[in-house]
């Protein structure tokens, strides 16, 4: 197979420098390749920005949440490192200090369902801040018992880098999704960021992945991989995803969508057809997508 019927969001190669991940090999034409094997590693304490090119001026494409696991395809002497999210295989380039380089730690992992939270110095609200946590970041227990202090139950965790802090336990709530549009408008006026994939900034295809996740859906990362990987129709219902040229959205209703946009600049509710921003996205739609297990 040549290399250009593979995904470059995906798959780690490239022709300039003739490095490629060891999965690959016997998949790219030509020769001269050098297959490295990827290496376990984790997001830090604060989300990780992984960019197009190894430039703090590149396009952020994503974010590695706080703990979620990574893949380490290569690093550069400069400080970049190419970088792989497990959880949709998402490649960028990130700065190699915002990373953990070793795989996770042992312990009980701890899975953040809070929309937004703080990981603080000690078990009060008083006390410095030392991370910014959110919906999706892993954090693990640390040894020692929990305090209760004013009616709060605080709980000792490591952060990814294995720091010890104080989280309140309510930020491990359950939060059994059952209505996918409701999950969406939880995230409403949440700024829009490009490559964002939390309730601190979201983009379109984050918002929908996200809220997906939440409801245990894993979907792909970008809206045109979401709408390939979801069953095409003609009549939405609520939950179901609209699409546009690059766009995405989580439908209420027949016409009533929530969507992280740039127009707005936050995640907002339109009625497609209706206003001059809901006539251009109904002009501009291209399709429904629901969610098959079997596709």
């Amino acid at each position: 197979m040549s290399k250009a019927a593979l995904d470059p969001r995906l798959y780690a190669f490239d022709a300039q420098t003739r490095l490629a991940e060891a999965a690959l090999q016997g998949r790219l034409a030509g020769e001269g390749w050098q297959f490295v094997m990827p290496r376990p590693a984790r997001a830090g304490n604060a989300r990780v920005s992984l960019r197009a090119a190894p430039d703090g001026a590149a396009a952020q494409v994503t974010e590695a949440l706080p703990g979620e696991a990574l893949e380490v395809i290569t690093e550069r002497p400069d400080g970049w490192a190419w970088v792989r999210t497990e959880h949709d295989r998402y490649l960028g380039w990130a700065r190699s200090a915002a990373l953990v380089l070793k795989g996770a730690p042992a312990g009980e992992v701890l899975r953040v369902t809070a929309l937004r939270a703080h990981a603080f110095a000690g078990p009060q609200v008083s006390r410095p801040i030392l991370a910014e946590l959110c919906a999706g970041a892993v954090l693990t227990r640390a040894p020692g018992d929990e305090v209760t202090e004013a009616g709060r139950r605080w709980l000792p965790v490591r952060l990814p880098d294995e720091t010890e802090a104080w989280v309140q336990a309510v930020i491990f709530s359950p939060a059994p999704v059952h209505d996918l549009g409701a999950c969406a408008l939880r995230f409403l006026e949440t700024p829009y960021v490009w490559g964002g994939r939390s309730a601190w900034g979201l983009d379109c295809s984050g918002l929908t992945q996200l809220v997906y996740g939440m409801a245990g859906r894993a979907l792909a990362r970008d809206a045109d991989q979401q709408q390939a990987q979801l069953a095409p129709v003609t009549e939405p219902r609520r939950g179901d995803l609209a699409f546009f040229p690059g766009h995405v959205g989580v439908m209420l209703s027949e016409r009533q969508m929530v969507h992280a946009n740039a127009t707005q600049m936050r995640v907002t509710v339109e009625t497609l057809g209706e206003g001059e921003y809901g006539e251009r996205l109904a002009r501009s739609l291209t399709g429904f997508g629901r969610w098959d297990a079997c596709r």
